[in-house]
């Protein structure tokens, strides 16, 4: 029976000689593969679209009127009646430039971040 000791990614014998890798570490190596899933991940749905909330509501947004943590229905509420009243402000504005659906995933991601949704 022949001890190895892994070194990186090779196994090494205990005479110091480098046979390769093993069947073990082969299948080691790829079920840590499979954990780790996709090397480039996807960021939450609605991340990217709420980018240009960042701008007032900074990127967990807590910053001008918090809006992290609020429930999405009433984030989604307040958006489609910016969207669809008349211009009032730079919010009305910034909701006309996206569909409903889009504005539904920006209402989910916020919602979804920590904090209580309040302006204090």
């Amino acid at each position: 029976m022949q001890l190895h000791v892994f070194a990186g990614s090779k196994s090494v014998s205990p005479g110091g000689r480098a046979p390769g890798r093993s069947l073990w570490a082969n299948a080691t190596l790829a079920l840590a593969a499979f954990i780790a899933g996709p090397a480039s991940a996807e960021p939450p749905a609605g991340q990217l679209l709420a980018s240009q909330c960042a701008q007032c509501h900074g990127t967990n947004g807590s910053g001008y009127e918090s809006i992290a943590g609020k429930s999405a229905g009433d984030l989604f509420g307040d958006l489609m009646d910016m969207k669809y009243r008349p211009v009032e402000n730079i919010m009305d504005r910034q909701a006309r430039a996206y569909t409903d659906e889009q504005l539904r995933l920006i209402a989910d991601y916020f919602s979804g971040l920590p904090g209580s949704g309040s302006d204090d």
